[in-house]
């Protein structure tokens, strides 16, 4: 009945939660598939599981590249805990190119005058820099923050700088 090109598509299909994909996303979906079937046979159960919603592919400057794969907030511990096996994979597909894995949140917005209505309290977890913190700790990830410190220059902009934990230098 099937062709198996058809099978294929319909196999990496199953990876990704949003209706149109793009090339890169595609090609991820398959390395997820890839993977599937070459991880131990203890892994594949929980590779099998994941899925992602997108992934974008973003320049950090000197021509770096870096893939960002947003995924689901219920399986964002999934995939730190195979976050080893999946960035070594996904770089050796992707010729080299970082990988990020962000958790999909959500941002609430503020009560104000316009908006009240009869609702439970936003939970911090909601608040929009409870959610930049989040994803910065998503962007950091196998290291740990351990500071941070926010100084204003003189124009009024603003530079944030990060403090990683040293101990994991040497695999960063």
């Amino acid at each position: 009945p099937f062709s198996l090109p058809m099978a294929a598509a319909a196999n990496w299909r199953r990876k990704i939660l949003k209706q149109d994909v793009d090339g890169l996303e595609q090609s991820l979906a398959q390395a997820f598939i890839d993977l599937e079937k070459n991880v131990d046979p203890a892994q594949r159960a929980e590779v099998r599981d994941l899925t992602f919603h997108s992934a974008v592919e973003a320049e950090i400057g000197a021509g770096k590249k870096v893939v960002i794969i947003v995924v689901p907030y219920v399986l964002l511990s999934n995939y730190r805990r195979l976050h080893h096996i999946l960035a070594t994979n996904f770089e050796k597909k992707l010729s080299g190119k970082h990988v990020i894995f962000i958790g999909q949140r959500r941002i609430l917005p503020k009560d104000t005058r316009n908006n009240r209505v009869k609702r439970q309290c936003r939970p911090r977890s909601r608040t929009l820099t409870a959610v930049h913190d989040a994803m910065l700790e998503d962007v950091c990830y196998p290291t740990e923050i351990v500071g941070k410190r926010l100084r204003y220059k003189v124009d009024g902009s603003k530079v944030m700088k990060i403090y990683l934990n040293p101990r994991d230098q040497q695999s960063a």
